[in-house]
């Protein structure tokens, strides 16, 4: 069995990352998810292992200390992180895993899997940015004014991902991101992994008609 490959997916906050990559995983089962550690309190309607596994920051800290999170990173006041036996399972699975990570943890990533590979999603305007953030009815204005700011810290490092993808028309973004999973399945290495025995069968069969 080919192991997975392991991808980043950033974004700044109101981009449209969440739902894309929700959609993304209902249309391709060979995906998966990496649930991340967060000591940021569950947002209405999130589960905790489903969405994240909420902690609180005594036990994240620990968890640093004993070297089991792949990324981690400080954000809007509360940790995030990723397990790394966690990803190193589902790769090993043959599952893609995506991590929802920001431009910090990517960089973090990148230096211990250079192999993954990472996406960055953008809104299509300043405007959509500010207009799905308030349409969330969730935070405040300064909230909001915050996450406006930091959005474009967070653009800032678009250039450091292999596709970029602007969020302007779900469906069309939706298409581009299946294209990117899509073609990298069928790069040569992992496509002699799967089809080793087609292929041999193939070279072997010239031979006999000889």
């Amino acid at each position: 069995m080919s192991k997975g490959t392991l991808y980043i997916v950033s974004a700044p906050s109101g981009a449209g990352k969440t739902s894309l990559v929700a959609k993304l995983l209902e249309v391709r089962s060979d995906l998966a998810l990496s649930v991340s550690h967060t000591t940021r309190p569950p947002r209405p309607g999130e589960q905790d292992g489903v969405h994240y596994h909420f902690t609180d920051a005594e036990t994240f800290l620990a968890m640093i200390e004993d070297g089991a999170f792949l990324e981690h990173a400080r954000v809007f006041d509360n940790y995030y992180g990723t397990s790394r036996a966690a990803v190193q399972a589902q790769l090993d699975a043959g599952k893609d895993v995506i991590l929802e990570i920001d431009w910090q943890g990517a960089q973090q990533v990148r230096r211990l899997m250079p192999g993954c590979q990472s996406i960055f999603i953008v809104p299509p305007s300043p405007e959509t940015l500010e207009a799905r953030l308030r349409g969330r009815g969730q935070d405040s204005d300064e909230v909001i004014e915050r996450r406006l700011g930091e959005a474009v810290k967070e653009i800032e490092h678009h250039v450091e991902y292999d596709y970029l993808v602007v969020n302007d028309d779900f469906d069309t973004a939706l298409g581009e991101l299946q294209s990117i999973f899509q073609a990298n399945r069928l790069r040569l290495r992992p496509q002699l992994e799967r089809h080793r025995r087609l292929l041999e069968n193939l070279l072997a069969s010239g031979g006999r008609k000889a």
